[in-house]
């Protein structure tokens, strides 16, 4: 299942049944787990940790150090969960001093050419498109679809369920179970297909719509959010929107 044309490290941790592809490159302290397929030309490098039942295409490398000035040469590591499609020339870099690490859970897709940065952090379930790049420090939420091409600056967050139009350039974060779009990136609504396909209850759907007809209305913030509080309740959903608002409010969100 190893070809012999592929390079791994003596002091490289390999998983059982894992299949490595000519021309792979498996760094000294890389560990995967079992039932991970690296097709050609993949590029794990130190600090990469793997688990189960990956699939790798052909260019992608993970683990490389930051591109950030500041990296000194920090033991970090880029973490990868189970079950995920990492497209052709996917790059992972690992983290810095900031949170010692990168991290893609499980279940994800990141399609052709996708960039993550340092310290970013990927959730589970969620669908990254073609080119899109996301800057150091960067938070997707589970479940999340961005299409392709997308530039996320560096510090923003994505919510759970939210879907971001290809070509988005957002330099603020992007609510839960909405949907974003334009140009200059914009709220367009809630994302009412996604939250069907994943099985929220037309009783539920209504609540957030409710909520967002609020948050997205005129007046101040904290007003707003007494609002949602007050006529619309403590929902988990609805407590999820008003603690995302809260953890991002300093550089702000896409409105």
């Amino acid at each position: 299942m190893i070809s012999p044309l592929a390079y791994i490290h003596p002091e490289a941790i390999i998983g059982e049944n894992c299949e490595i592809g000519p021309f792979c490159f498996i760094d000294k302290n890389v560990v995967i787990g079992d039932n991970n397929t690296l097709m050609n030309s993949v590029t794990l490098l130190s600090g990469t940790r793997m688990g189960s039942g990956n699939i790798i295409f052909p260019g992608a490398v993970i683990g490389a150090i930051p591109q950030d000035l500041k990296f000194r040469g920090e033991d970090t590591t880029a973490e990868i969960g189970d079950n995920n499609k990492i497209r052709e020339n996917v790059t992972i870099n690992r983290g810095t001093a900031a949170k010692g690490r990168t991290v893609v859970g499980s279940d994800n897709l990141l399609m052709e050419t996708v960039h993550v940065a340092h310290d970013s952090i990927i959730g589970n379930g969620c669908i990254i498109g073609n080119g899109t790049k996301l800057a150091g420090e960067t938070i997707i939420d589970d479940f999340a679809i961005l299409s392709a091409n997308i530039l996320l600056h560096q510090f923003c967050r994505i919510g759970s369920y939210s879907m971001v139009q290809g070509g988005t350039r957002s330099s603020q974060s992007i609510l839960p179970y909405t949907m974003t779009g334009r140009e200059p990136a914009a709220y367009s609504g809630l994302n009412i297909i996604g939250l069907r396909r994943r099985g929220f209850s037309p009783e539920v759907i209504k609540q957030l719509h409710q909520a967002y007809q609020i948050i997205m209305g005129n007046g101040l913030l904290n007003d707003k959010i007494q609002r949602v509080k007050d006529e619309i309740g403590l929902t988990p959903e609805v407590r999820y929107i008003l603690d995302f608002i809260e953890d991002v409010k300093e550089r702000g969100f896409i409105r």
